[in-house]
């Protein structure tokens, strides 16, 4: 529930469309169930690499600047225009906001591993099951209610609230893919 990448856009296409938190949700499950089967499998290590840190890092603070790039332009359009490229598509954007996250699988690498594993140790591999259906479906519960929230609000306070809701959402997807940028650079004097 920690705001970021997902919960800004989700908040951007949850405007347009009150089921934009389940194909996000979606979108992400697609890349998260994967990684915590690779992670419980010994994997983490390789989400702890420097360069493939610096390498998720620059590649996802770029995508996230492209996309309040492609926000801020959405404002000045038409109220009526139809949202563009990944705006049209959230299952694609859960996907790449979620691949492209370095904070995301770092969580994964350590605290999502301690915790995962801890369930494996404590009641087996059915636990893992259940503790990973239990995660996806609070991150897919709470994103749908930022949704629909984001399409009730727009619909019931008009037009200009939606736009200071957009605008302050881009600036987050702005403001995140910099630190994306910074981390990733920042990391680049640390020996690989």
């Amino acid at each position: 529930m920690q705001p970021g990448p997902v919960t800004a856009t989700v908040i951007t296409m949850g405007a347009r469309n009150r089921y934009a938190g389940t194909l996000l949700a979606i979108g992400h499950g697609i890349i998260e169930f994967p990684l915590m089967v690779v992670i419980i499998l010994g994997m983490a290590k390789i989400f702890e690499m420097p360069k493939v840190q610096i390498a998720i890092g620059f590649a996802g603070g770029v995508f996230l600047l492209l996309m309040a790039i492609q926000s801020f332009l959405s404002l000045k359009a038409k109220a009526g225009a139809k949202p563009k490229a990944l705006h049209r598509r959230p299952i694609l954007a859960g996907i790449i906001l979620t691949a492209s996250n370095p904070f995301f699988l770092v969580w994964w690498a350590t605290v999502g591993l301690a915790l995962a594993t801890e369930a494996v140790d404590d009641w087996g591999i059915w636990a893992f099951a259940l503790f990973a259906l239990t995660h996806w479906s609070v991150d897919l519960i709470w994103l749908q209610i930022l949704s629909w929230a984001s399409f009730k609000g727009s619909a019931s306070f008009g037009q200009r609230f939606q736009q200071i809701v957009l605008f302050i959402c881009a600036l987050a997807l702005f403001v995140f893919g910099l630190l994306f940028i910074y981390k990733a650079a920042n990391l680049l004097n640390t020996p690989l």
